[in-house]
């Protein structure tokens, strides 16, 4: 019977484009700062919309990256994506040149994949009496995957590559995909991530539908609030983030940097409801439970939970009666925060630039804080450290972030501090 010896998996490479900073490093500084993202949108017409506002991108040059006739072929989403893309290769140092590109991949996320295009489409179709005239690049920019084809193409990665599709798990779901490759020998490298264009006519819309999203318009810099009394919904938000995962040994023999570990990762249902999560919180218990327990770690080892905490009122207090349950006494020692706070919610995205908030805060040994949450609902369990208004300093060896996504899916994955 084969036996298989499971490898190491390090990060070695990052990137993002937020609402609060168009990469890794002024993202990061800004969610230590606290910043928000939110403010009035402005790429439509928002006078019949019961929500005016969200986390969009700010001074963010596409042609900068992108050459404007590649970037009319793609959605924003792939564009979002090819961006943080570049900023990981470049910040992970390799030779594209002097590796074997057959072994390195993408798993690429995105919950909705081309909504802009797709409305663009069929409003055009519709204003032309549907007379079918539709761009041949239609569904090219519409599907899911095309972004992880995109980077593929454009790095001339022949290894594993497809998309996952989560909902607001979905980035999560590509890194614990993308670890287990790696660990089980199948890669030496891939780019794991997700990105998501939902600031759109339809995307706003149809959440106002469902009643998830913030109407706080008369206040957009402070409408994301987890864990507050008063919170009404989530906020928004658009952009993109990517993590190399690498395998330890390659990394070593091609002298990469590396910046922290991945060393869990598990998904779970809810299997209770098509967009609520389970009041108890038993599907967020199970997944956690099961990360660590894929890390060979203990509950008391964890330091620091980036919570999925979107400031919806049955969400927030399912995803912390989860952890008080699970964690026991535990639970009042570690540091939870919503950084969702700053950035809005990027749906199939927020997994990614959760991941590097967490392996920059077991680097630093930083918890970015909570913003906005002036006093806690009487729902929320008492006896935890919700890191409120200011970012707070403690070591950090083991972070966790959890993902939740309708449908019931959960996806968490867990970073170390890098030890050689």
């Amino acid at each position: 019977m084969r036996t298989v010896t499971l490898r190491r998996v390090v990060i070695t490479g990052m990137g993002a484009i937020t609402p609060i900073g168009n990469d890794v490093n002024t993202f990061w500084n800004n969610l230590k700062a606290g910043k928000s993202g939110a403010g009035p949108i402005t790429k439509f017409d928002t006078t019949e919309f019961k929500t005016k506002f969200a986390c969009e991108l700010k001074g963010l040059d596409i042609e900068a990256f992108i050459e404007k006739k590649e970037a009319r072929k793609m959605d924003t989403f792939t564009q979002y994506a090819m961006v943080v893309a570049q900023e990981a290769i470049q910040n992970c140092g390799v030779d594209l040149e002097k590796i074997d590109r057959s072994k390195f991949g993408v798993i690429w996320a995105s919950g909705n994949g081309g909504m802009q295009t797709f409305e663009d489409q069929i409003v055009e179709f519709t204003q032309a009496n549907f007379v079918p005239k539709f761009s041949p690049f239609f569904i090219p920019r519409l599907i899911s995957d095309i972004a992880a084809g995109q980077i593929a193409i454009k790095y001339g990665l022949m290894g594993i590559n497809y998309c996952t599709v989560s909902a607001c798990a979905s980035s999560n779901s590509a890194l614990v995909d993308a670890f287990n490759y790696i660990r089980l020998g199948k890669a030496n490298m891939i780019i794991a991530g997700g990105s998501e264009g939902p600031i759109t006519r339809a995307g706003i819309a149809g959440f106002n539908a469902l009643k998830a999203l913030s109407t706080r318009n008369d206040d957009a810099l402070h409408a994301s609030r987890p864990f507050d009394k008063d919170r009404d919904g989530f906020v928004m938000g658009e952009g993109a983030g990517a993590v190399i995962l690498e395998d330890y040994d390659h990394a070593i023999a091609r002298g990469a940097t590396i910046y922290g570990e991945m060393v869990g990762g598990a998904m779970s249902c809810d299997a209770y409801h098509l967009t609520a999560t389970h009041p108890e919180g038993v599907g967020a218990q199970l997944g956690m439970k099961e990360a660590l327990a894929d890390a060979g770690l203990s509950l008391t080892d964890v330091d620091y939970i980036n919570a999925h905490a979107t400031s919806t009122p049955l969400g927030d207090i399912s995803e912390l009666k989860a952890i008080k349950t699970l964690f026991g006494d535990h639970a009042s020692k570690l540091n939870i925060s919503a950084t969702k706070s700053m950035t809005g919610h990027l749906l199939g995205a927020a997994g990614a630039i959760e991941a590097i908030a967490c392996i920059k805060a077991v680097q630093e040994d930083i918890v970015p804080p909570t913003i906005n949450t002036t006093e806690l609902g009487e729902d929320i369990p008492a006896g935890l450290n919700l890191t409120l208004g200011e970012a707070q300093k403690r070591t950090i060896n083991v972070a966790l972030s959890n993902t939740f996504g309708f449908g019931g899916h959960n996806a968490i994955a867990a970073f170390a501090k890098f030890q050689g």
